[in-house]
Protein backbone atom coordinates (compact mmCIF):
# COMPACT_ATOMS: atom_id res chain seq x y z
CA UNK A 1 0.00 0.00 0.00
CA UNK A 2 1.70 3.28 -1.00
CA UNK A 3 2.42 6.11 2.03
CA UNK A 4 -0.79 8.07 0.74
CA UNK A 5 -2.82 5.46 2.01
CA UNK A 6 -1.77 4.81 5.52
CA UNK A 7 -0.59 7.73 6.79
CA UNK A 8 -0.84 11.52 7.15
CA UNK A 9 -0.77 13.38 3.63
CA UNK A 10 1.23 15.92 3.20
CA UNK A 11 -0.16 19.35 1.30
CA UNK A 12 2.87 18.71 -1.11
CA UNK A 13 2.04 14.98 -1.20
CA UNK A 14 -1.43 15.27 -2.10
CA UNK A 15 -0.93 17.72 -4.40
CA UNK A 16 1.06 15.65 -6.39
CA UNK A 17 -1.57 12.53 -6.42
CA UNK A 18 -4.47 15.06 -6.85
CA UNK A 19 -3.04 16.67 -9.96
CA UNK A 20 -1.91 13.38 -11.51
CA UNK A 21 -5.67 11.77 -11.22
CA UNK A 22 -7.23 14.64 -12.28
CA UNK A 23 -5.86 18.31 -12.19
CA UNK A 24 -7.38 18.74 -16.07
CA UNK A 25 -10.73 18.84 -14.29
CA UNK A 26 -9.62 21.41 -11.64
CA UNK A 27 -9.26 18.91 -8.91
CA UNK A 28 -5.60 20.07 -8.08
CA UNK A 29 -7.27 24.00 -8.15
CA UNK A 30 -9.52 22.93 -6.02
CA UNK A 31 -7.19 21.20 -3.43
CA UNK A 32 -5.37 24.28 -3.11
CA UNK A 33 -8.58 26.06 -1.42
CA UNK A 34 -8.57 23.01 0.77
CA UNK A 35 -5.88 23.27 2.92
CA UNK A 36 -5.77 25.99 6.00
CA UNK A 37 -6.44 26.42 9.79
CA UNK A 38 -10.00 24.53 9.51
CA UNK A 39 -10.08 21.75 12.22
CA UNK A 40 -13.42 19.38 11.19
CA UNK A 41 -16.41 18.63 14.33
CA UNK A 42 -16.84 15.23 15.59
CA UNK A 43 -19.01 12.51 14.14
CA UNK A 44 -22.70 12.06 14.89
CA UNK A 45 -24.30 9.11 15.35
CA UNK A 46 -27.33 7.80 13.11
CA UNK A 47 -29.96 9.29 13.48
CA UNK A 48 -33.48 10.03 11.77
CA UNK A 49 -34.48 13.05 9.82
CA UNK A 50 -35.61 14.66 6.82
CA UNK A 51 -32.99 14.52 3.35
CA UNK A 52 -32.72 17.70 1.78
CA UNK A 53 -30.55 17.49 -1.00
CA UNK A 54 -27.53 16.15 -2.19
CA UNK A 55 -24.47 18.16 -2.50
CA UNK A 56 -22.59 17.88 -6.11
CA UNK A 57 -19.40 17.17 -6.55
CA UNK A 58 -16.23 19.67 -7.40
CA UNK A 59 -14.29 19.94 -10.12
CA UNK A 60 -16.15 17.33 -12.12
CA UNK A 61 -17.70 17.53 -15.57
CA UNK A 62 -21.47 17.43 -16.58
CA UNK A 63 -21.60 15.09 -19.37
CA UNK A 64 -25.11 13.31 -19.18
CA UNK A 65 -25.62 9.85 -17.52
CA UNK A 66 -27.52 7.19 -19.22
CA UNK A 67 -27.07 8.90 -22.21
CA UNK A 68 -25.30 7.13 -25.64
CA UNK A 69 -22.59 9.67 -26.45
CA UNK A 70 -20.84 9.59 -29.80
CA UNK A 71 -20.97 6.05 -31.67
CA UNK A 72 -19.08 3.48 -32.25
CA UNK A 73 -15.37 2.60 -31.26
CA UNK A 74 -15.97 6.22 -29.45
CA UNK A 75 -19.66 5.64 -28.16
CA UNK A 76 -19.70 6.21 -24.26
CA UNK A 77 -22.66 5.56 -21.64
CA UNK A 78 -22.37 6.37 -18.06
CA UNK A 79 -23.78 4.52 -15.31
CA UNK A 80 -25.06 7.14 -13.20
CA UNK A 81 -23.73 5.87 -9.65
CA UNK A 82 -25.48 8.16 -7.23
CA UNK A 83 -28.32 6.12 -7.80
CA UNK A 84 -27.09 2.94 -6.12
CA UNK A 85 -28.93 1.95 -2.84
CA UNK A 86 -28.38 -0.91 -0.43
CA UNK A 87 -31.13 -2.83 -1.86
CA UNK A 88 -30.95 -1.28 -5.69
CA UNK A 89 -27.47 -2.71 -6.03
CA UNK A 90 -27.74 -4.14 -9.21
CA UNK A 91 -27.62 -2.16 -12.14
CA UNK A 92 -30.85 -2.69 -14.85
CA UNK A 93 -29.26 -3.76 -18.38
CA UNK A 94 -30.64 -0.54 -19.86
CA UNK A 95 -28.63 1.87 -17.88
CA UNK A 96 -25.03 -0.71 -17.53
CA UNK A 97 -22.45 1.46 -18.69
CA UNK A 98 -20.95 0.84 -22.34
CA UNK A 99 -17.67 1.58 -23.86
CA UNK A 100 -18.28 0.69 -27.47
CA UNK A 101 -22.11 0.58 -29.41
CA UNK A 102 -22.68 -2.33 -31.59
CA UNK A 103 -19.77 -2.59 -34.70
CA UNK A 104 -22.09 -1.47 -37.40
CA UNK A 105 -20.57 -4.07 -39.38
CA UNK A 106 -21.63 -7.13 -37.74
CA UNK A 107 -24.67 -8.87 -39.77
CA UNK A 108 -27.85 -9.40 -37.20
CA UNK A 109 -29.09 -11.85 -39.35
CA UNK A 110 -26.43 -14.07 -39.43
CA UNK A 111 -26.49 -17.51 -38.09
CA UNK A 112 -23.50 -17.18 -35.29
CA UNK A 113 -20.46 -19.69 -34.70
CA UNK A 114 -18.39 -19.95 -32.26
CA UNK A 115 -14.92 -21.51 -33.64
CA UNK A 116 -12.66 -23.68 -31.13
CA UNK A 117 -9.13 -24.22 -33.01
CA UNK A 118 -6.17 -23.40 -33.03
CA UNK A 119 -3.38 -25.66 -31.37
CA UNK A 120 -6.38 -28.70 -31.13
CA UNK A 121 -6.35 -32.45 -32.46
CA UNK A 122 -9.86 -31.21 -33.73
CA UNK A 123 -11.52 -28.09 -34.20
CA UNK A 124 -15.11 -27.16 -32.50
CA UNK A 125 -18.07 -25.39 -33.48
CA UNK A 126 -20.64 -24.02 -31.18
CA UNK A 127 -23.77 -22.88 -31.35
CA UNK A 128 -24.64 -19.66 -28.83
CA UNK A 129 -28.27 -21.18 -28.34
CA UNK A 130 -27.06 -24.24 -27.61
CA UNK A 131 -24.99 -22.42 -24.62
CA UNK A 132 -27.66 -20.49 -23.82
CA UNK A 133 -29.37 -23.71 -22.76
CA UNK A 134 -26.66 -24.95 -20.79
CA UNK A 135 -26.34 -21.50 -18.81
CA UNK A 136 -26.56 -21.62 -15.25
CA UNK A 137 -26.49 -18.41 -12.78
CA UNK A 138 -22.75 -17.58 -12.50
CA UNK A 139 -23.62 -14.74 -9.81
CA UNK A 140 -23.48 -10.76 -9.41
CA UNK A 141 -20.19 -9.39 -11.03
CA UNK A 142 -19.11 -5.53 -11.46
CA UNK A 143 -17.87 -4.64 -14.70
CA UNK A 144 -14.96 -1.69 -14.39
CA UNK A 145 -13.79 -0.22 -17.55
CA UNK A 146 -9.56 0.19 -17.13
CA UNK A 147 -9.81 3.84 -18.38
CA UNK A 148 -13.01 4.67 -15.86
CA UNK A 149 -11.78 8.31 -14.15
CA UNK A 150 -13.14 11.16 -12.74
CA UNK A 151 -13.29 12.62 -16.23
CA UNK A 152 -16.47 9.82 -16.87
CA UNK A 153 -17.86 11.15 -13.36
CA UNK A 154 -16.62 7.22 -12.95
CA UNK A 155 -19.17 5.94 -14.82
CA UNK A 156 -17.58 3.12 -16.33
CA UNK A 157 -18.70 1.24 -13.88
CA UNK A 158 -21.82 -1.29 -13.07
CA UNK A 159 -23.05 -4.84 -12.27
CA UNK A 160 -25.60 -7.60 -13.16
CA UNK A 161 -26.61 -10.88 -12.17
CA UNK A 162 -24.98 -13.40 -15.33
CA UNK A 163 -25.56 -15.99 -16.59
CA UNK A 164 -23.47 -18.46 -18.72
CA UNK A 165 -21.15 -21.65 -19.04
CA UNK A 166 -17.96 -22.23 -17.41
CA UNK A 167 -15.43 -21.32 -19.73
CA UNK A 168 -13.31 -24.69 -18.41
CA UNK A 169 -16.17 -26.69 -19.50
CA UNK A 170 -16.17 -25.36 -23.06
CA UNK A 171 -12.43 -25.78 -22.94
CA UNK A 172 -12.83 -29.28 -22.47
CA UNK A 173 -14.65 -29.63 -25.79
CA UNK A 174 -11.61 -30.20 -27.23
CA UNK A 175 -8.19 -31.82 -26.91
CA UNK A 176 -5.47 -29.58 -27.19
CA UNK A 177 -1.36 -30.03 -28.09
CA UNK A 178 1.28 -30.28 -25.83
CA UNK A 179 2.27 -26.96 -27.71
CA UNK A 180 -0.80 -25.34 -26.56
CA UNK A 181 0.24 -22.92 -23.88
CA UNK A 182 -2.33 -19.84 -23.79
CA UNK A 183 -5.70 -18.82 -24.99
CA UNK A 184 -6.73 -16.24 -27.55
CA UNK A 185 -10.41 -14.84 -27.51
CA UNK A 186 -11.45 -12.45 -30.05
CA UNK A 187 -14.76 -11.02 -30.50
CA UNK A 188 -16.22 -9.22 -33.58
CA UNK A 189 -15.07 -5.59 -33.87
CA UNK A 190 -15.43 -4.50 -37.66
CA UNK A 191 -16.29 -0.52 -37.87
CA UNK A 192 -16.80 1.45 -40.91
CA UNK A 193 -15.83 4.84 -38.88
CA UNK A 194 -12.36 4.67 -37.32
CA UNK A 195 -12.19 6.13 -33.77
CA UNK A 196 -10.07 8.87 -32.86
CA UNK A 197 -9.91 7.51 -29.32
CA UNK A 198 -9.95 3.70 -29.80
CA UNK A 199 -8.41 0.74 -31.82
CA UNK A 200 -10.50 -1.67 -33.53
CA UNK A 201 -8.99 -5.20 -32.92
CA UNK A 202 -11.16 -7.21 -29.71
CA UNK A 203 -9.06 -9.81 -28.24
CA UNK A 204 -6.84 -11.14 -25.36
CA UNK A 205 -4.22 -13.78 -24.41
CA UNK A 206 -4.87 -15.79 -21.21
CA UNK A 207 -2.81 -18.74 -19.20
CA UNK A 208 -5.69 -21.30 -18.69
CA UNK A 209 -4.64 -21.08 -15.49
CA UNK A 210 -5.66 -17.02 -14.78
CA UNK A 211 -9.02 -18.09 -16.70
CA UNK A 212 -9.33 -21.03 -14.07
CA UNK A 213 -8.53 -18.90 -11.47
CA UNK A 214 -11.03 -15.60 -12.19
CA UNK A 215 -13.59 -18.64 -12.58
CA UNK A 216 -14.22 -17.16 -16.45
CA UNK A 217 -17.09 -17.82 -18.10
CA UNK A 218 -19.01 -17.51 -21.41
CA UNK A 219 -22.04 -14.97 -20.69
CA UNK A 220 -25.71 -15.33 -22.06
CA UNK A 221 -27.57 -14.03 -20.02
CA UNK A 222 -27.40 -10.41 -17.90
CA UNK A 223 -30.00 -9.83 -15.12
CA UNK A 224 -32.46 -12.81 -16.08
CA UNK A 225 -32.65 -11.99 -19.90
CA UNK A 226 -30.31 -13.00 -23.01
CA UNK A 227 -27.58 -10.22 -23.30
CA UNK A 228 -28.77 -7.42 -25.47
CA UNK A 229 -26.88 -6.56 -28.82
CA UNK A 230 -25.26 -3.49 -26.97
CA UNK A 231 -23.80 -6.04 -24.47
CA UNK A 232 -22.52 -8.65 -26.34
CA UNK A 233 -25.18 -10.44 -27.81
CA UNK A 234 -24.99 -13.20 -27.96
CA UNK A 235 -21.93 -14.29 -26.43
CA UNK A 236 -19.43 -12.44 -23.91
CA UNK A 237 -16.74 -13.55 -22.16
CA UNK A 238 -16.84 -12.35 -18.26
CA UNK A 239 -13.20 -12.86 -16.31
CA UNK A 240 -14.60 -12.22 -12.94
CA UNK A 241 -12.53 -9.67 -11.10
CA UNK A 242 -10.36 -8.19 -14.03
CA UNK A 243 -11.03 -5.12 -16.06
CA UNK A 244 -13.60 -4.39 -18.81
CA UNK A 245 -11.29 -4.92 -21.57
CA UNK A 246 -10.52 -8.31 -20.97
CA UNK A 247 -13.97 -9.02 -20.81
CA UNK A 248 -14.39 -9.31 -24.93
CA UNK A 249 -17.87 -9.19 -26.13
CA UNK A 250 -19.46 -10.77 -29.64
CA UNK A 251 -16.72 -13.30 -28.77
CA UNK A 252 -16.44 -15.81 -32.20
CA UNK A 253 -12.89 -17.24 -32.09
CA UNK A 254 -11.08 -19.55 -28.58
CA UNK A 255 -8.21 -19.98 -30.11
CA UNK A 256 -5.33 -22.57 -28.25
CA UNK A 257 -2.01 -20.99 -29.14
CA UNK A 258 1.39 -21.43 -27.90
CA UNK A 259 3.37 -19.36 -25.33
CA UNK A 260 5.51 -16.71 -27.31
CA UNK A 261 2.28 -14.64 -28.89
CA UNK A 262 2.24 -10.69 -29.69
CA UNK A 263 0.04 -8.70 -27.96
CA UNK A 264 -3.13 -7.74 -28.88
CA UNK A 265 -3.96 -4.58 -30.44
CA UNK A 266 -6.52 -4.35 -27.21
CA UNK A 267 -3.72 -5.70 -24.72
CA UNK A 268 -1.43 -3.06 -26.24
CA UNK A 269 -3.63 0.19 -25.75
CA UNK A 270 -4.71 -1.02 -22.41
CA UNK A 271 -1.17 -1.55 -21.15
CA UNK A 272 -1.00 1.38 -19.15
CA UNK A 273 -4.37 1.37 -17.97
CA UNK A 274 -4.44 -2.42 -16.65
CA UNK A 275 -1.00 -1.58 -14.52
CA UNK A 276 1.40 -3.24 -17.02
CA UNK A 277 5.50 -3.17 -16.99
CA UNK A 278 5.44 -0.50 -19.69
CA UNK A 279 4.53 -1.60 -22.76
CA UNK A 280 5.11 -5.04 -23.48
CA UNK A 281 4.92 -6.88 -26.93
CA UNK A 282 4.72 -10.39 -25.76
CA UNK A 283 1.03 -11.42 -24.22
CA UNK A 284 2.87 -13.73 -21.64
CA UNK A 285 4.68 -10.44 -20.58
CA UNK A 286 1.27 -9.37 -19.04
CA UNK A 287 0.12 -9.31 -15.23
CA UNK A 288 -3.50 -10.08 -14.70
CA UNK A 289 -5.70 -7.24 -15.38
CA UNK A 290 -6.94 -7.66 -11.29
CA UNK A 291 -9.10 -4.34 -10.44
CA UNK A 292 -7.58 -3.77 -6.94
CA UNK A 293 -9.41 -3.24 -3.88
CA UNK A 294 -11.29 0.13 -3.98
CA UNK A 295 -13.81 2.62 -2.73
CA UNK A 296 -15.34 5.87 -2.92
CA UNK A 297 -18.37 8.40 -2.41
CA UNK A 298 -21.11 7.88 -4.79
CA UNK A 299 -23.27 11.09 -2.86
CA UNK A 300 -23.00 13.38 -0.11
CA UNK A 301 -26.70 13.84 1.37
CA UNK A 302 -27.78 16.95 3.22
CA UNK A 303 -30.08 16.29 6.04
CA UNK A 304 -32.35 18.07 9.09
CA UNK A 305 -32.19 16.15 11.63
CA UNK A 306 -33.52 17.77 15.44
CA UNK A 307 -33.33 21.26 13.54
CA UNK A 308 -29.98 21.00 12.57
CA UNK A 309 -27.95 20.36 8.93
CA UNK A 310 -26.32 17.28 8.92
CA UNK A 311 -24.72 15.64 6.49
CA UNK A 312 -24.32 11.91 5.55
CA UNK A 313 -21.56 10.57 2.95
CA UNK A 314 -22.55 7.02 0.97
CA UNK A 315 -20.40 5.29 -1.34
CA UNK A 316 -19.10 1.92 -2.43
CA UNK A 317 -16.80 -0.85 -2.07
CA UNK A 318 -15.84 -3.24 -4.78
CA UNK A 319 -12.34 -4.81 -6.19
CA UNK A 320 -10.11 -7.23 -4.69
CA UNK A 321 -10.98 -9.34 -1.49
CA UNK A 322 -13.50 -7.93 0.83
CA UNK A 323 -12.60 -9.67 3.82
CA UNK A 324 -9.11 -8.65 3.98
CA UNK A 325 -8.67 -5.19 5.09
CA UNK A 326 -11.39 -2.35 6.70
CA UNK A 327 -12.44 1.46 4.92
CA UNK A 328 -11.20 3.98 6.44
CA UNK A 329 -12.28 7.55 5.40
CA UNK A 330 -10.22 11.10 5.92
CA UNK A 331 -12.13 14.29 5.24
CA UNK A 332 -9.47 17.47 4.59
CA UNK A 333 -8.32 19.61 5.61
CA UNK A 334 -7.58 18.41 9.22
CA UNK A 335 -9.15 15.27 9.05
CA UNK A 336 -7.57 12.31 10.51
CA UNK A 337 -8.21 8.24 9.02
CA UNK A 338 -10.94 7.06 10.82
CA UNK A 339 -12.79 3.83 10.24
CA UNK A 340 -15.45 3.75 7.99
CA UNK A 341 -18.69 3.89 10.38
CA UNK A 342 -21.43 1.49 8.69
CA UNK A 343 -19.16 -0.67 6.02
CA UNK A 344 -21.04 -3.94 5.17
CA UNK A 345 -18.37 -6.87 3.74
CA UNK A 346 -19.29 -7.80 0.79
CA UNK A 347 -20.17 -11.42 0.03
CA UNK A 348 -19.86 -11.25 -3.99
CA UNK A 349 -18.55 -9.97 -6.75
CA UNK A 350 -20.19 -6.57 -6.80
CA UNK A 351 -19.85 -4.07 -4.62
CA UNK A 352 -21.38 -3.02 -1.68
CA UNK A 353 -22.83 0.20 0.28
CA UNK A 354 -21.42 2.07 2.82
CA UNK A 355 -21.94 4.84 4.80
CA UNK A 356 -20.52 7.46 7.18
CA UNK A 357 -21.94 10.82 9.19
CA UNK A 358 -20.14 13.87 8.67
CA UNK A 359 -20.52 17.32 10.39
CA UNK A 360 -18.53 20.06 8.36
CA UNK A 361 -17.21 22.66 10.96
CA UNK A 362 -17.39 25.33 8.69
CA UNK A 363 -19.04 25.99 5.59
CA UNK A 364 -15.94 25.88 2.42
CA UNK A 365 -14.43 23.20 0.31
CA UNK A 366 -12.99 19.74 1.33
CA UNK A 367 -11.89 16.50 -0.33
CA UNK A 368 -13.07 13.36 0.84
CA UNK A 369 -10.15 10.45 0.90
CA UNK A 370 -10.75 6.58 1.45
CA UNK A 371 -7.75 4.28 2.23
CA UNK A 372 -7.93 0.63 3.70
CA UNK A 373 -6.02 -0.41 7.02
CA UNK A 374 -4.39 -3.25 5.88
CA UNK A 375 -1.01 -2.48 4.19
CA UNK A 376 -0.60 -5.99 2.62
CA UNK A 377 -4.21 -5.46 0.11
CA UNK A 378 -3.04 -3.62 -3.27
CA UNK A 379 -4.67 -0.26 -3.72
CA UNK A 380 -2.58 1.39 -6.62
CA UNK A 381 -5.31 3.52 -7.60
CA UNK A 382 -7.07 4.11 -4.43
CA UNK A 383 -4.22 4.87 -2.66
CA UNK A 384 -2.63 7.70 -5.82
CA UNK A 385 -6.01 9.52 -4.87
CA UNK A 386 -8.11 8.36 -8.18
CA UNK A 387 -11.06 8.08 -6.35
CA UNK A 388 -11.07 11.00 -4.20
CA UNK A 389 -13.76 13.83 -4.65
CA UNK A 390 -14.59 17.14 -3.57
CA UNK A 391 -17.38 18.89 -2.31
CA UNK A 392 -18.45 22.70 -1.28
CA UNK A 393 -20.42 22.92 1.61
CA UNK A 394 -22.29 26.25 1.70
CA UNK A 395 -23.90 28.21 4.82
CA UNK A 396 -26.77 26.35 6.29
Amino acid sequence: MSEVSRTRISRRTFLRYAAGAGSVLGLGELASHVFGDQVLAGQDPPWVGERLSDLAFAAEPQDPLGTLIASGLDARKYTDLSRIEPDRRITPTGEFFLRTEVPDQLDPSRRWQLQIDGLVRKSLTLVPDDLAQRASKMGVHLMECAGNSRATRFGLMSTAEWSGVPLSQVLAGVERLPTAKAVRITGFDAHSRESTNSQAGCSWVFTPEQLESASAFLATHMNGSRLTPEHGYPVRLMVPGWYGCCCIKWVERIEWVDGDQPATSQMLEFAARTHQDGVPKRAADYFPAIVDRAAMPIRVERWRVDGKIRFRIVGIDWGGDPSKGRLQLRVLPGGNLEPVADQPVRTDGGWSVWTHPWTPATPGRYLLQLAVDDPEVSVRRLGAGMYMRGVVVGET
